[in-house]
């Protein structure tokens, strides 16, 4: 069930990236949280995309996984989230890469060690 969520929760994304015109470079659902580098329209604020993404989501993932009701606390998604735009030192080709280590150290249990 687990692995069918995350594939569910991946399209969903795509399929709302869709209807409000966002792009989506790159995306990682991992198993506590998403990774997603995408573009959008300036009428939006990042809070915006994110409140979008996240509400939309989670009353469709509700609505198809009704057993997620029983486990869930009082929330689908974590009240916070991180965003971060390109520029000229953090580009999006060093964000795509981070993503795709993500989903690499996803399926293999390793971690990235930092300190």
């Amino acid at each position: 069930m687990r692995a069918a969520l995350r594939q569910r929760a991946a399209e969903l994304f795509r399929e709302i990236a869709e209807d409000f015109g966002f792009d989506i470079n790159e995306m990682e659902v991992a198993k506590a949280h998403v990774h997603i580098l995408l573009d959008f329209p300036p009428r939006y604020s990042i809070s915006k995309v994110v409140g979008i993404l996240k509400s939309i989501s989670t009353s469709r993932l509700l609505r198809e996984f009704p057993e997620l009701r029983q486990h869930r606390s009082r929330e689908f998604w974590e009240d916070g989230y991180f965003a971060r735009t390109v520029g000229d030192q953090v580009t999006a080709e060093v964000v795509k890469q981070y993503i795709r280590y993500h989903q690499h150290t996803e399926r293999d249990g390793s971690q990235l060690n930092l300190f």
